[in-house]
């Protein structure tokens, strides 16, 4: 069963359930995927969904932080909860020393052995972690790591 057919099904649970956030969360996420589908002209690969579902974590992460310094607690109340529902659809997330694992291959792998290689390196570890890790965490583990 396809990404938007689960969703399909959760949407009609939710209306049941008469549960509205989730159920305008869902419509969100089943919007991206529509849009990019329009845009590619095809039906998605697993893979291409997972890269919308992962842009939509990222955006809700991102408003999490900008609601938080404008101390708005009830927006990130609101997001964090939105967030929660869009992570349901994305894989399990690695630890921080699965991503050093894998970072640490890829620095063997690519052979870098300074700052000058981090786009190598990045290059390397992001089809392994593509939806399964957050951008920012891989990025701060491979400056760390190549210093």
């Amino acid at each position: 069963m396809s990404l938007l057919d689960t969703l399909n099904q959760d949407i009609k649970v939710a209306m049941k359930a008469k549960d509205r956030d989730k159920l305008t969360t869902l419509r969100m996420i089943k919007s991206s995927l529509q849009n990019e589908q329009i845009k590619e002209g095809r039906e998605l690969t697993a893979d291409e969904e997972l890269t919308v579902l992962a842009r939509e974590a990222k955006q809700r992460r991102d408003s999490i932080e900008e609601f938080s310094q404008a101390n708005r607690q009830d927006l990130v109340d609101k997001v964090t909860g939105e967030l929660k529902i869009v992570e349901a659809y994305l894989p399990q997330q690695l630890t921080e020393e699965e991503i050093r694992d894998i970072v640490l291959e890829a620095i063997n792998a690519t052979g870098a052995t300074s700052k000058a290689d981090f786009g190598k390196v990045m290059g390397a570890v992001m089809p392994k972690v593509k939806g399964k890790a957050d951008g920012n965490l891989i990025n701060s583990t491979v400056k760390a790591l190549l210093n």
